[in-house]
């Protein structure tokens, strides 16, 4: 239900399945990530405490992104950071990944409604490096 992708020893992604349903706080990520991931399941009359955030420096290297697919079917092209193409995912709705290392390419197979979240702000162009990726048919599909 949570599926690491990994390129030797660097995280490329995680991927928190849709059916993962474990009760309590569960963090997928290492504490060392500028993006965080978890899972939260709480019963009715849980509270948690009201709370603001610290102000804390932080010094981000690499834009990591997290997707939550709303709706529909995803396929994700993985490839390590000399543009290398890896291997695929596909994602259903309710899928969420967190896209932390190397690159990464996307084909929609089904109309889609995602979500996305990433570090700010935007720096436009300078924010990516585009490269020609793998057309469908190049496409190897690893199942959870």
């Amino acid at each position: 239900m949570i599926e690491t992708i990994q390129h030797g020893q660097q995280l490329l992604a995680l991927i928190l399945s849709h059916r993962f349903q474990e009760p309590g706080i569960h963090f997928f990520t290492p504490g060392e990530l500028s993006q965080q991931l978890a899972f939260m399941r709480h019963p009715v009359g849980k509270v948690i405490p009201p709370h603001v955030h610290n102000p804390v420096a932080r010094e981000v290297h690499y834009t990591q992104e997290v997707l939550f697919l709303k709706k529909g079917r995803l396929r994700v092209d993985f490839y390590d950071s000399d543009q290398c193409y890896l291997e695929s995912r596909i994602l259903e709705a309710g899928d969420v990944i967190l896209l932390a290392t190397g690159g990464h390419g996307f084909e929609v197979l089904e109309e889609i409604e995602m979500i996305e979240v990433k570090q700010g702000p935007y720096a436009g162009e300078a924010d990516k490096t585009r490269f020609v990726g793998i057309t469908a048919a190049q496409a190897r599909i690893k199942a959870e």
